[in-house]
């Protein structure tokens, strides 16, 4: 069997490769991530993870294990994806200075005709950031490529005051969540060597 992780993230492979997973190949198929209106941040990840993994599936063989996920950020009920630019970033973190957010991750594991989609939401609190702060974590580069803006595993952890709920789904893949649905799948990282 070999496993998929139908994602670019370098975020992601870390996390896989930590929950002991090592032997697995990245298949990331590029999606159209638009959805439908009215969706909440909850469905809307698992959508996408959804579309991600089925995407990945159309090139795998049958007996393959594909990990697909996607995250977003919400304030307020509002989604926060990449920023568009450096104003974008200012925008949202500004936004975020001071208040409670929630980090959604949606994940599927596809195997032949089995699917299961879940997701893990984790609340995160910012302290408050001055605009000079702002501008000095935008001109680090690292904000650019990260839902909301932020990243907590690197610098953005200088921007965090406390979280609750699982640190890796900030990060991108809730490893809490995704070893219970692996544990469905058969396989027990616990004791299974892979």
């Amino acid at each position: 069997m070999r496993i998929l992780l139908a994602s670019q993230s370098p975020r992601r492979r870390e996390l896989l490769e930590r929950m002991g997973i090592k032997n697995f190949t990245v298949a990331a198929p590029n999606v159209d991530e638009s959805v439908e209106e009215g969706l909440s941040p909850a469905e809307m990840v698992e959508q996408l993870s959804r579309r991600k993994a089925g995407a990945a599936a159309e090139k795998a063989g049958p007996g393959d294990l594909i990990i697909a996920a996607d995250t977003v950020v919400a304030l307020d009920g509002a989604v926060l994806g990449k920023p568009r630019d450096e104003e974008d970033a200012f925008a949202m973190l500004s936004a975020l200075s001071g208040r409670e957010h929630h980090v959604y991750t949606g994940v599927t594991v596809v195997q032949g005709e089995r699917a299961v989609t879940r997701h893990e939401e984790t609340a995160v609190v910012f302290r408050e950031i001055s605009p000079e702060e702002i501008r000095g974590y935008i001109a680090t580069g690292e904000p650019m490529d990260k839902a909301g803006a932020y990243g907590i595993q690197g610098l953005g952890a200088l921007l965090v005051r406390g979280i609750r709920g699982d640190y890796c789904n900030v990060m991108g893949l809730p490893v809490f969540r995704l070893g219970r649905i692996l544990a469905e799948f058969g396989i027990d990282l616990l004791q299974n060597k892979e």
